[in-house]
């Protein structure tokens, strides 16, 4: 598969979950007293969305990948990986209402807390498959 292709199918997977957690929202909101949904759940609406873009972005810049073909579906499907991590763990908080702020220490999944090592990897390898992948993608397009 070119990595095109990838960032196009990854485009429509994140869009349809958006649209999936839109029709969750709604359901949320007009259950809750409140007329507001978990924030999880929010949250996992919006980055599906937002990742469905961020992919057809990518997409636009592979022709400019200074990669080969195979490395460069490499570099694209490993930030990809992350966006689906991170709306995973999102919509795992939004089913178990286990917290508001993923971040806040002590760090929690469902009743069990998570050790402040793992998130900060994590959060570090995510930072630098992310900006790194799409840095390389950029540098190509500026060179070209």
């Amino acid at each position: 598969m070119s990595a095109e292709k990838f960032c196009l199918i990854a485009a429509g997977l994140f869009f349809m979950c958006g649209l999936l957690t839109g029709v969750w929202k709604y359901l949320c909101i007009m259950a809750s007293s409140e007329g507001a949904a978990p924030t999880y759940v929010d949250i996992a609406h919006r980055t599906g969305l937002m990742y469905a873009f961020a992919c057809m972005l990518m997409r636009e810049f592979v022709p400019y990948s200074p990669l080969s073909p195979d490395h460069t579906l490499v570099l694209v499907a490993v930030p990809i990986f992350f966006f689906a991590s991170a709306v995973f763990t999102y919509i795992t908080h939004g089913v178990l209402r286990d917290t508001d702020n993923q971040l806040r220490r002590p760090f929690r999944l469902g009743h069990a807390h998570l050790s402040p090592v793992i998130i900060w990897v994590y959060m570090t390898v995510l930072i630098v498959a992310e900006v790194g992948g799409f840095a390389v993608l950029l540098v190509g397009a500026l060179r070209s």
